[in-house]
């Protein structure tokens, strides 16, 4: 299972660090958009990261359990 989620994880994690940098970068902007709320609100920045985070593991976990979950040997037959 490792060896299936870990490169998605991976990117996963580098994608978050480079969009917490835009984000910091872009803050004046977010500003503008983000009514009531901080940009720089660490609840707001941490539920966002948490949020991407959980949607990212579950998009590339559960097609790798769907895919794991299938007996080889029957496919093997198949073709």
């Amino acid at each position: 299972m490792s060896a299936a989620v870990g490169r998605p994880i991976m990117l996963l994690g580098v994608g978050s660090v480079l969009g917490l940098a835009a984000g910091v970068f872009a803050s004046r902007l977010l500003e503008q958009i983000v009514y009531r709320a901080n940009p720089r609100d660490p609840v707001v920045v941490g539920g966002t990261v948490l949020t991407m985070a959980l949607l990212g593991v579950a998009a590339s976990a559960i097609p790798a359990w769907r895919a794991l979950a299938v007996d080889p040997s029957k496919l093997l037959r198949e073709e």
